[in-house]
């Protein structure tokens, strides 16, 4: 990736955003548990453009639950020095993964994944 990931336009990399109270719906839990998922880093959230509230990005989900593997890769680049905006460029954007790190990680590849996560935090 050339430019960084912090000035990356997430308005125009992630096609699809869901409110905290959507999210909630989704997964079956209170608005405050989503909140807490968030500070845990469960799951990442950002504000895609000025204007707009803290959201989700849609795909983080599939089939009721978070994606597998989507939380511990978001702890270990949060360890790496990684914040919610730059974690949810980085999914989105394509790499040298066949595809987004997002569609592997919902295509169960979580391993390709955190491997490439890691060489680039560390």
């Amino acid at each position: 990736m050339d430019a960084p990931l912090a000035d990356a336009d997430l308005e125009t990399l992630v096609p699809e955003w869901i409110d905290w109270s959507a999210a909630g719906k989704i997964l079956t839990v209170s608005v405050g548990r989503v909140r807490t998922m968030i500070r845990e880093h469960q799951l990442a959230q950002a504000v895609p453009s000025p204007g707009r509230g803290q959201l989700i990005p849609a795909l983080f989900f599939q089939d009721g639950e978070v994606v597998k593997g989507l939380s511990g890769l978001i702890t270990m680049m949060h360890d790496g020095g990684y914040d919610d905006r730059e974690i949810i460029a980085w999914l989105y954007s394509d790499l040298e993964l066949p595809g987004r790190p997002i569609d592997a990680l919902r295509e169960n590849r979580g391993s390709e994944v955190k491997r490439r996560a890691q060489a680039m935090a560390f």
